[in-house]
Protein backbone atom coordinates (compact mmCIF):
# COMPACT_ATOMS: atom_id res chain seq x y z
CA UNK A 1 0.00 0.00 0.00
CA UNK A 2 1.35 3.45 -0.56
CA UNK A 3 1.27 6.51 1.17
CA UNK A 4 0.06 9.41 -0.96
CA UNK A 5 3.24 12.12 0.29
CA UNK A 6 3.10 15.95 -0.94
CA UNK A 7 5.85 16.77 -2.35
CA UNK A 8 6.73 20.89 -3.36
CA UNK A 9 5.68 21.88 -6.60
CA UNK A 10 9.30 23.49 -6.77
CA UNK A 11 10.56 20.46 -6.86
CA UNK A 12 8.60 18.44 -9.38
CA UNK A 13 9.23 21.36 -11.75
CA UNK A 14 13.14 21.76 -11.24
CA UNK A 15 13.43 17.34 -11.99
CA UNK A 16 11.00 18.07 -14.98
CA UNK A 17 13.59 21.03 -16.08
CA UNK A 18 16.53 18.87 -15.77
CA UNK A 19 15.42 16.19 -17.44
CA UNK A 20 14.09 18.64 -20.36
CA UNK A 21 17.32 20.31 -20.15
CA UNK A 22 19.13 16.43 -21.26
CA UNK A 23 16.70 16.27 -23.69
CA UNK A 24 17.45 19.32 -25.23
CA UNK A 25 21.22 18.96 -25.36
CA UNK A 26 20.84 15.41 -26.78
CA UNK A 27 21.05 16.96 -30.79
CA UNK A 28 23.80 19.61 -29.62
CA UNK A 29 25.95 16.94 -28.36
CA UNK A 30 25.41 14.25 -31.16
CA UNK A 31 26.31 17.31 -33.45
CA UNK A 32 29.28 17.47 -31.80
CA UNK A 33 29.83 14.03 -31.67
CA UNK A 34 29.87 13.81 -35.20
CA UNK A 35 31.98 16.59 -36.00
CA UNK A 36 34.43 15.29 -34.18
CA UNK A 37 34.29 12.08 -35.53
CA UNK A 38 34.41 13.33 -38.56
CA UNK A 39 37.38 15.09 -38.29
CA UNK A 40 39.24 12.38 -36.64
CA UNK A 41 38.63 10.85 -39.74
CA UNK A 42 39.71 13.19 -42.70
CA UNK A 43 42.74 13.68 -40.42
CA UNK A 44 44.02 10.28 -40.59
CA UNK A 45 42.89 10.45 -44.67
CA UNK A 46 45.43 13.29 -44.72
CA UNK A 47 48.15 11.33 -42.66
CA UNK A 48 47.78 8.41 -44.29
CA UNK A 49 47.48 9.84 -47.94
CA UNK A 50 51.14 11.92 -46.74
CA UNK A 51 52.66 8.96 -45.55
CA UNK A 52 51.73 6.90 -48.82
CA UNK A 53 53.27 9.75 -50.88
CA UNK A 54 56.20 10.31 -48.39
CA UNK A 55 56.58 6.11 -48.70
CA UNK A 56 56.45 6.40 -52.48
CA UNK A 57 59.13 8.97 -53.23
CA UNK A 58 61.43 6.52 -51.13
CA UNK A 59 60.40 4.19 -53.72
CA UNK A 60 60.73 6.26 -56.51
CA UNK A 61 64.23 7.53 -55.28
CA UNK A 62 65.60 3.70 -55.16
CA UNK A 63 64.11 2.90 -58.76
CA UNK A 64 65.64 5.87 -60.47
CA UNK A 65 69.52 5.23 -58.34
CA UNK A 66 68.59 1.47 -59.50
CA UNK A 67 68.29 2.58 -63.12
CA UNK A 68 71.20 5.22 -63.30
CA UNK A 69 73.43 2.14 -61.69
CA UNK A 70 72.37 0.40 -64.84
CA UNK A 71 73.09 2.93 -66.97
CA UNK A 72 76.62 3.61 -65.83
CA UNK A 73 77.11 -0.40 -65.44
CA UNK A 74 75.92 -0.71 -69.52
CA UNK A 75 79.52 0.86 -70.72
CA UNK A 76 81.57 -1.01 -68.51
CA UNK A 77 79.79 -4.38 -69.59
CA UNK A 78 79.56 -3.84 -73.24
CA UNK A 79 83.51 -3.13 -73.49
CA UNK A 80 84.00 -6.21 -71.10
CA UNK A 81 81.69 -8.21 -73.43
CA UNK A 82 83.42 -6.82 -76.85
CA UNK A 83 86.97 -7.39 -74.87
CA UNK A 84 86.78 -10.66 -73.67
CA UNK A 85 86.99 -12.96 -77.20
CA UNK A 86 90.37 -11.23 -77.19
CA UNK A 87 91.80 -12.10 -74.50
CA UNK A 88 90.94 -15.38 -74.47
CA UNK A 89 92.26 -15.83 -78.06
CA UNK A 90 96.10 -18.21 -77.57
CA UNK A 91 98.78 -16.02 -77.59
CA UNK A 92 100.45 -15.60 -80.85
CA UNK A 93 96.99 -16.83 -82.55
CA UNK A 94 94.96 -13.93 -84.76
Amino acid sequence: MAFPTAVNDQITDSVTQANLKVLGDAPAIAMGNLYVTTSQAISNAAHNATQSQQASYVTMQAATTQGVATLYGLDTASTGHATAPIYSQPAGSK
